[in-house]
């Protein structure tokens, strides 16, 4: 059974999305249960890991010798990720990736709805981007407060981020989705998620480089 207060670590919380993209996968095919033992043998996880994941999350008790019924398994990890409450986010930096995001329609399946993109560039002021309306960053701040938005994803160079993160902040944004090239120096009452590009590729060029060691032997 989940326990709200428990320590929940940050592999934790990684390891989730896959676990309940399978056991969508899995519902689709018209399975019905699934065991703790199953779910970490499709996922290539440690059994013991899997199931302390779940007793994070899971209210609804698993049957002897069959697991948990699938449907239950997914409502639970879905409000366990808080997937199953709406949040409203704004974008900061309509470039690319800024608005390559604006139009990834997988967001809603995850709870998350953007509401407005913001950029400093003129040409994009009252444009729409896949139906969603650029704004100037003069109205960032009235417009986070009227709506209320709790959270930003920050797509802006690394000299623009640290400045824009302290406005949104101000504004009362409480969560920071940041795939600006630069570490943000904020309060600790703001949660920050960086996303290192760069750290990634190195992670996966260094695997690429021990696998392909391994076939050349």
């Amino acid at each position: 059974m989940a326990d709200n207060d428990k320590n929940i670590s940050l592999a934790t919380m990684h390891r989730m999305p896959g676990y309940l993209r399978y056991l969508k996968a899995k519902e689709a095919e018209g399975a019905e249960y699934i065991s703790s033992v199953g779910l970490a043998e499709a996922m290539q996880e440690n059994p013991s890991v899997v199931k302390k994941d779940l007793s994070m999350a899971v209210v609804s008790e698993g049957k002897p010798k069959v697991g948990y019924f699938i449907p239950d398994l997914i409502r639970d990890i879905e409000s366990f990720m808080g997937y199953d409450n709406e949040k409203d986010a704004v974008i900061v930096g309509a470039g690319k990736l800024g608005q390559a995001l604006l139009g990834y329609s997988g967001f809603e399946k995850y709870g998350l709805n953007i509401v407005a993109g913001f950029d400093s560039n003129p040409a994009l002021f009252g444009t729409e981007v896949h139906g969603k309306k650029i704004l100037g960053t003069d109205k960032l701040e009235s417009t986070v407060k009227r709506l209320g938005v709790k959270m930003a994803i920050l797509t802006l160079p690394a000299e623009f981020a640290q400045e824009m993160a302290d406005r949104l902040v101000g504004a009362g944004i409480r969560a920071i989705w940041n795939f600006s090239p630069v570490a943000l120096a904020l309060p600790s009452t703001v949660a920050v998620k960086n996303e290192n590009m760069a750290a990634s590729l190195a992670v996966l060029s260094a695997r690429l480089k021990d696998i392909l060691s391994k076939e050349v032997k």
